[in-house]
């Protein structure tokens, strides 16, 4: 009995010299955090008033250890723990928030996105996930101020408008290089994998001054993932009731110990015409798409960068006439509008091996079209090739940029407007400093020179404030000027479809713009854990030499020439991002903007562009299961739609319509997302507040109408509204109601 005794003693003092504890604080901003959830395994405690944590008698060994708090980064920590022995253990947690993000597009370097002097938005591939999406053209309807703008009810090709501006004016970057612009503007968006997207980070208002012609009104950077930052494999597959299926995957693998790379496939497919409202034409264009891509990345000594990416796009896509078929192509029986695009991309960056920080980063693209409207032929082909150094350098208070770049870009099309093709080069160099005043004061001054080999010179200045509260807020001031040299029929779709007369009155000059930008932002955390981000914004930007085109001076025309007199687009517009403790995540934007052009003492406002637009994404995880539930959409306010004459009964401003979602995503499966819902939950199509959207439909050749001696349209039985086929009067997607289904699957 003594004996066992004497055992069990032994036993209990053996087994409580094997445990230990650990102790620590959680700490925000150097000040100690209340009930951040502190777990360890299946056991978790809560930090106290003073953001003090403890747990007692754990086995000795390693333990693992973490910290999470409603909008905070979740931070996981390991710990040893030694017989007898109290280990300590702090947390300094970080928001998690698009705030503290790195971004590049701002100033040509990477830098937190509360650092930028200029305003950066980044939007991760989670948000575009709330509502799943073939393409980024798509997606990014989901962003405030941003609008994908459709410019044909027949061949749904379209742009992207930035606070009401024209597509031409918002320059598209893959990975910070000009590549997408001109021509494939219109297509070059489509098939852009949505699997190897990183982030895209978006700058409003002009950007001239780092980035030359085109960003005028703004511009959208795509990058692209590394295969440090992907998974192993990841695929992604969904279709809708219409028949559209999308596929998306990518996968990495390593060549070699300093050679890596990411292949990415997007593959979409939409073969099912429906004619929902009536009018012998397909509501949505067919395409048949694919695009491969692939990047390397090299490990070099003192990581120095080095990466080369290629990508092959092809498309066939076609619209018109419900009885259209191949064999109709290009003939005057049948109406289709049957495009088939090819093109490949090549990107590429190297830091030079030597002690300054000199960069090289080029990139060259092929864009080669065959397009049929009706019975006309477009045959474009265009090549753009660019080459950057940049040398980044930091002197005391003084971060430093130097730039030298070329641009070369050719254009050849079998059009009248072109006679022959077109070659134009464009060298810039560009310089920029950014200046630390003082702890919470930053300037930033930047100027870029670009020669034209056609209109000489173009000087475009910078300047950019940033103030940094006590509090958290921040305010930024942005002035500058922006360039954009125009190639018409490398933009206007218009110009190539229906039966208006294209009109260039004199010669095309550059246009240019002045702009200032205020932005201030604003964040509060709530007692309750809540978080809530406010940002604001407001701007003015003035355009002399304006290129817009012209559809009311003649209905059967449209018009281009410079603006003689002047454009103006102003506004406001707030973002709002919300984190509460039960579960519920908001982003909710609003825009309000008026964008007019003044002509001989008259204004009015432009045409497709509208007063106010809205969006938001409602997040919420059902509480005991695995369902997520995404509420997106975006409401539109009325813009002016471009009629054919005095007899057309269409309105001639759209109504106010909202486009909703909402999708179930079930998560409950290791490696696995299982997701469904609905899109445009209202059924709004365009056609319900229109008596047609195409012009003259039944007949798409005009055999039928006639003119007078003044060659203006006239109404006769058959055509009693003088109209000619047009296809431009478009603000809205012709989909209705569908539901749509897909899995996500990742292998990390």
């Amino acid at each position: 009995m003594k004996l066992n005794f004497l055992f069990g003693f032994l036993f209990l003092n053996l087994f409580a010299f094997s445990q230990g504890s650990v102790s620590g604080t959680v700490r925000l901003d150097g000040k100690p955090l209340e009930n951040v959830v502190i777990s360890l395994k299946n056991n978790s405690v809560m930090t106290d008033s003073v953001g003090k944590f403890r747990f007692e008698n754990l086995p000795k060994g390693k333990h693992q250890i973490a910290a999470s708090f409603v909008g905070m980064q979740r931070q996981s920590k390991s710990v040893t723990v030694s017989d007898g022995s109290e280990a300590t253990l702090n947390f300094d947690l970080k928001e998690d928030n698009a705030l503290e993000e790195v971004v590049v597009t701002g100033t040509l370097k990477a830098v937190s996105r509360s650092e930028s002097p200029v305003p950066v938005e980044s939007y991760k591939p989670a948000y575009f996930k709330k509502n799943p999406t073939a393409n980024v053209f798509e997606a990014l309807q989901n962003v405030n101020g941003v609008r994908p703008q459709l410019n044909c009810n027949i061949c749904n090709t379209g742009d992207i408008h930035i606070n009401g501006l024209e597509g031409p004016y918002t320059l598209v970057l893959i990975d910070g290089m000009p590549i997408v612009s001109g021509l494939s503007t219109v297509y070059g968006l489509s098939g852009i994998p949505n699997s190897i997207l990183d982030r895209i980070e978006v700058v409003k208002g002009p950007a001239s001054s780092l980035y030359g012609s085109e960003a005028v009104g703004g511009l959208i950077n795509i990058i692209t993932k590394t295969a440090r930052t992907s998974p192993a494999f990841y695929a992604d597959a969904f279709t809708t009731s219409w028949g559209e299926t999308n596929a998306d995957m990518s996968f990495k693998f390593t060549a070699s110990e300093k050679a890596s790379a990411l292949t990415g496939v997007n593959y979409f497919n939409y073969s099912n015409p429906i004619d929902e409202n009536g009018d012998n034409f397909t509501d949505v264009t067919l395409q048949d798409r694919i695009s491969v891509f692939q990047k390397w990345n090299f490990e070099r000594a003192d990581n120095k960068l080095f990466s080369i990416m290629g990508r092959y796009y092809y498309e066939d896509r076609w619209g018109g006439e419900m009885q259209w078929r191949k064999r109709h192509r290009g003939g005057d029986e049948v109406y289709g509008e049957s495009i088939y695009t090819s093109r490949f991309e090549i990107v590429g960056a190297y830091e030079l091996p030597i002690k300054e920080k000199v960069l090289f980063q080029y990139s060259y693209t092929d864009h080669d079209q065959n397009a049929a409207y009706g019975d006309i032929m477009y045959l474009a082909r265009q090549r753009i090739g660019f080459g950057q150094f940049t040398w980044d350098k930091k002197l005391d208070r003084h971060d430093l940029l130097f730039g030298a770049a070329f641009r070369y870009q050719y254009y050849n099309d079998n059009t009248t407007a072109t006679e022959k093709a077109d070659h134009m080069n464009i060298p810039g160099f560009f310089a920029q400093d950014e200046i630390k005043l003082a702890e919470r004061h930053k300037l930033l001054l930047g100027a870029r020179y670009d020669y034209n080999n056609r209109h000489g010179s173009i000087f475009t200045p910078r300047l950019a404030y940033k103030w940094s509260f006590k509090d958290g807020t921040i305010l930024r001031l942005n002035s500058g000027t922006g360039f954009r040299v125009v190639n018409l029929f490398t933009e206007e779709h218009a110009a190539l479809t229906g039966a208006r007369d294209v009109v260039v009155v004199g010669d095309i000059k550059p246009e240019r713009s002045w702009n200032a930008n205020l932005n201030l932002l604003r964040k509060f955390r709530f007692e309750n854990g809540g978080v809530l981000h406010v940002e604001t914004a407001a701007w003015y930007t003035y355009f002399t030499n304006s290129i817009l085109p012209d559809y009311d001076t003649n209905p059967n025309q449209i018009i281009y020439r410079n603006l003689d007199g002047h454009a103006v687009t102003k506004g406001i517009s707030g973002n709002v991002d919300l984190v509460l403790p039960n579960g519920i995540k908001a982003t909710i934007g609003a825009t309000f903007m008026d964008v007019t052009r003044t002509e001989n003492g008259k204004t009015t406002r432009q045409a497709l562009t509208e007063r106010f637009s809205g969006t938001w994404a409602i997040s919420y995880r059902i509480p005991g299961t695995a369902f997520d539930i995404d509420y997106t959409g975006n409401i539109y306010g009325p813009m002016r739609l471009p009629l054919l004459g005095p007899l057309d009964p269409r309105d001639d401003h759209s109504p106010t319509w909202s486009i909703q979602n909402i999708q179930f995503t079930y998560k409950g499966i290791r490696n696995l997302e299982l997701y469904f819902g609905i899109k445009n939950l209202l059924d709004w199509t365009p056609a319900k507040k229109a008596p047609f959207l195409i012009a003259n439909a039944d007949d798409p050749f005009d055999h039928n109408v006639e003119y007078d001696s003044n060659g203006n349209v006239i109404a006769t039985p058959s055509n009693p509204y003088a109209l000619t086929f047009d296809p431009t009067y478009v603000y809205a997607p012709n989909q209705g109601l569908r539901t749509f289904c897909g899995l996500r699957y990742t292998l990390n």
